[in-house]
């Protein structure tokens, strides 16, 4: 089968990146002939595969004319019309693509008659800010059924009056012209969660298929052991809940917390580490590398994933799982899926910091109950975010779509 992929930045600057990479890797692994369709940029990975590209539409400092491509591109249209004709895909499989590439691209694949899955990553189809929180980033549903106004009137796009403008007409736009509900073939959402979220904005429940990201398990075959430290990796920003975590962990006695990553509360968080003397219970490790964050995650008691957003399929709770370590999650999004309650990991209400503290202190406090929980997360990720599992679901969607087309 010849696939195309298609995600708006070809390096990794995020999930969606992470999975249209390995994607691509297990697609080949598996026999089948892949190309990327993506932007310009000069981190662009070289992947040996054809690859074609569109210019790059930075709306930081673009002008206002071009940014008016993000609501159609006639160039980018005419650059996958070129790139379907030259490669052939029998399935387009595509990730992020809003703004920068356009519906556009979409008119030029259905023009060709090719099937379209959609792999959705965020909530962009009902919410023109994506992530469904406000500019003070709590959490925000004000745009459900189409009242796109509202992200006007709240400046809700990085507290911009003209990109929430154009965030909603966007979002309009792509409604309209019922390109989630009718041009694309088949959606797949990693989460439950996701999928009631678009199923509340009108598409057809099967029209969506639920499954969770996968990983390639082998790679997180490591030695564990349990250094007594507690730990959160990723963005540092509110929507994460970093400073909700921080306060918590600030009435913990005795015990430390690892925070690995960057972001723009990284300043916020080293004042109040100061101001509050916790400067020996709460460590800042930085950027690390994949081979640096996977030792951190194997010698951890726990990892804390306190989200205040609706947090999709974090790959950081699968790697965790996968490596064997327990979690602390947020009831927040897709989290409650991954991280079962009592079984794998604890879950504490988003907004209470309390009872996060206590969920903390209970794995601290309990060793063999932090081990069967990190044991059985092992056995979970295994039986269900291996790649082979994907893979055969996956497969099942593409004859499905391709079937329909022959008929």
């Amino acid at each position: 089968m010849r696939i195309l992929l298609v995600n708006k930045f070809h390096y990794l600057k995020g999930g969606s990146e992470k999975y249209y990479f390995e994607l691509a890797n297990l697609l080949k692994e598996k026999g089948h002939q892949i190309a990327f369709f993506s932007m310009q940029n000069e981190k662009n990975v070289e992947t040996g595969e054809k690859e074609y590209f569109v210019n790059e539409l930075d709306l930081n400092t673009g002008s206002k004319l071009k940014a008016l491509d993000v609501i159609y591109s006639k160039e980018n249209k005419q650059k996958m019309t070129e790139a379907l004709e030259d490669f052939k895909p029998d399935i387009v499989h595509i990730n992020n693509f809003q703004r920068q590439l356009s519906e556009s691209i979409i008119e030029a694949i259905n023009d060709k008659n090719i099937p379209i899955i959609f792999t959705a990553h965020d909530l962009e189809a009902v919410c023109p800010n994506k992530t469904m929180l406000d500019e003070n980033k709590n959490i925000c549903e004000l745009c459900k059924n189409g009242h796109y106004l509202n992200c006007v009137k709240k400046k809700c796009i990085k507290s911009s009056l003209l990109k929430s403008i154009l965030g909603a007409v966007e979002t309009k736009y792509y409604r309209t012209k019922e390109v989630y509900t009718k041009k694309i073939n088949k959606i797949v959402t990693p989460s439950n969660f996701y999928k009631k979220q678009l199923m509340e904005y009108g598409i057809e429940d099967n029209r969506i298929i639920a499954m969770p990201n996968f990983l390639d398990i082998d790679k997180y075959d490591i030695q564990t052991r349990d250094d007594g430290y507690a730990l959160y990796f990723g963005r540092l920003s509110k929507e994460k809940g970093i400073l909700n975590l921080i306060e918590a962990f600030s009435n913990i006695k005795n015990q430390t917390l690892y925070i690995a990553g960057d972001g723009p509360e990284r300043e916020n968080i080293e004042k109040i580490i100061q101001t509050r003397n916790l400067e020996n219970n709460i460590k800042l490790l930085g950027f690390l590398n994949e081979k640096e964050m996977q030792e951190v995650i194997a010698n951890c008691k726990f990892v804390v994933l306190p989200s205040i957003w609706y947090d999709n399929c974090p790959y950081s709770i699968l790697e965790t799982l996968t490596i064997g370590k327990p979690v602390i999650g947020s009831d927040m999004g897709g989290i409650p899926e991954l991280v079962r309650d009592k079984e794998n990991g604890l879950i504490f209400r988003h907004d209470n910091i309390q009872e996060l503290e206590q969920k903390m202190k209970l794995l601290f406090e309990n060793k063999e109950l932090a081990k069967d929980y990190g044991k059985k997360a092992k056995e979970i990720a295994e039986k269900e975010y291996a790649k082979d599992e994907y893979y055969h679901k996956l497969i099942k969607i593409y004859k499905d779509v391709l079937g329909d087309k022959n008929e």
